[in-house]
């Protein structure tokens, strides 16, 4: 069984088990989840995906300031884009992306725009090809990323005119992303 439908359906259900433990449900599924304590273990897994997007942002937001350098993926030797995001999912939620921006938009869920939610990757075209810069989404139309050299890690909004004509998408990194020991 793949592991991304059964997320996406546990969340789904995440709804529904917030709804439920105010009011009984009243079909045979509703019935089958509650009596197995199931209810209350997905709303456990919706508040723990909230949780670890919480944990990615605030963590992207301790690197605020820190050096672009091209091929960097270190605090110590800065970051260019896709090696800040890869390291911030590394760092605070344990999952392994791959190294470039086209590679990690190939290894992501493609979701709409409108579907947004902290911790999501977004894609610009800066450089004439699709997928030539990502970001963090941190909320409320705002991206944390190492833009170019010369420049730093930090947050911009995905409204202004240079990243809203170059905006190439938005993926959500689902748990088929390699999860790897906390450190």
């Amino acid at each position: 069984m793949r592991v991304a439908p059964l997320l996406a359906c546990l969340l789904a259900l995440a709804s529904l088990g917030a709804a439920a433990q105010t009011t009984p449900p009243s079909d045979d599924l509703g019935n089958f989840l509650r009596d197995k304590g199931l209810l209350a273990r997905i709303g456990e897994a919706g508040s723990q995906v909230t949780t670890q997007a919480s944990e990615l942002v605030v963590g992207a937001m301790g690197f605020l300031g820190v050096p672009y350098q091209r091929g960097g993926t270190t605090v110590e030797t800065g970051f260019d884009c896709s090696g800040f995001v890869k390291s911030m999912f590394e760092q605070t939620v344990g999952l392994i992306l791959p190294r470039s921006a086209a590679q990690q938009a190939a290894a992501t869920q493609t979701i709409d725009r409108a579907e947004l939610r902290p911790g999501d990757l977004v894609f610009f075209n800066t450089m004439r090809h699709a997928f030539s810069h990502v970001g963090i989404y941190v909320g409320n139309g705002k991206f944390i990323h190492s833009p170019k050299p010369g420049a730093e890690v930090r947050v911009e909004d995905m409204g202004g005119s240079y990243w809203a004509k170059r905006f190439d998408g938005a993926r959500r990194v689902t748990a088929e992303a390699k999860a790897i020991a906390p450190r």
